[in-house]
């Protein structure tokens, strides 16, 4: 079997920790779809634009092997795997995806979307209308997912940590505290509730705090079990001194970003 991608998928998440586990979690982050010209796909568009979302079938272009079972990011109880196709883990035989995401407008060969967990640059490999008639049944057994332990954790922020974050978004397309929300909100610090290619995280147990990695900056936060709640911070650039010193090497293109910050915010090293 060959597959043809029939477009491209281009949005905020650039690396594997950048995407949210479900994509309803990463509302407000638009994205686009951008099917390939010259194959009559403006035809099979038609009459797609009067549907709130729609499937994307995708291939998880950037995995090259595959996982007999997984770490969910909220295990059942006594357990601490469950098996891949008992999963929405996207290290599978065929690394195909599947996403509903929020069909916001149609332009050409181009879809906006909203709600979508695929990285950019994802190939898209087919697109099909949600029908809720069809495919959604909310009174359906959900197996290992209805024992899973731990509730939403309440994520806050202080104002410095605002003042960071606003000025980060007014100056790149990085969103700290949305991300922050993202992968903070399921609590269960102790016990890593991030997979092997999300270990991003690092908790003082005994004081209730912990420091999340967003690309080259950390986002600092203290955590309260009893009430369930989050507080993030602060934010602090990942680079040392040394690192953003003048023609060091710029892997990922954002030192002068980081310079700029710790202009801004001069206590803001780690």
């Amino acid at each position: 079997m060959r597959f043809i991608p029939i477009g491209t998928f281009y949005g905020d998440a650039v690396y594997k920790y950048d995407a949210p586990r479900q994509g309803r979690l990463f509302a407000g982050h638009p994205g686009r779809i951008e099917l390939n010209a010259g194959q009559n796909f403006e035809m099979a568009l038609r009459d797609l634009d009067g549907f709130e979302r729609i499937w994307v079938i995708f291939q998880f272009h950037e995995n090259e092997s595959w996982r007999p079972t997984t770490r969910p990011p909220v295990p059942p109880k006594g357990k601490d795997r469950v098996g891949t196709f008992a999963s929405r883990s996207p290290y599978r035989p065929n690394p195909i995806g599947l996403s509903c995401v929020r069909l916001l407008k149609i332009e050409g060969l181009t879809l906006y979307v909203d709600e979508a967990d695929l990285l950019n640059g994802t190939p898209v490999l087919d697109i099909k209308p949600y029908i809720p008639m069809a495919d959604a049944f909310p009174d359906a057994r959900a197996g290992w997912v209805e024992e899973q332990e731990g509730d939403l954790w309440t994520v806050t922020s202080t104002e410095d940590f605002a003042r960071q974050n606003r000025w980060i978004a007014e100056h790149s397309e990085f969103d700290l505290e949305s991300f922050a929300r993202v992968q903070l909100s399921r609590g269960n610090f102790s016990k890593d509730v991030f997979d092997s290619s999300r270990r991003r995280l690092t908790v003082d147990e005994n004081a209730k705090t912990g420091v999340l990695a967003y690309r080259t900056f950390r986002i600092h936060f203290t955590y309260d079990e009893s009430s369930r709640l989050v507080c993030l911070q602060r934010v602090s650039s990942g680079y040392t001194a040394g690192d953003l010193k003048e023609g060091a090497e710029d892997k990922y293109g954002d030192k002068q970003l980081h310079r700029d910050f710790l202009v801004r915010y001069p206590d803001s090293r780690r």
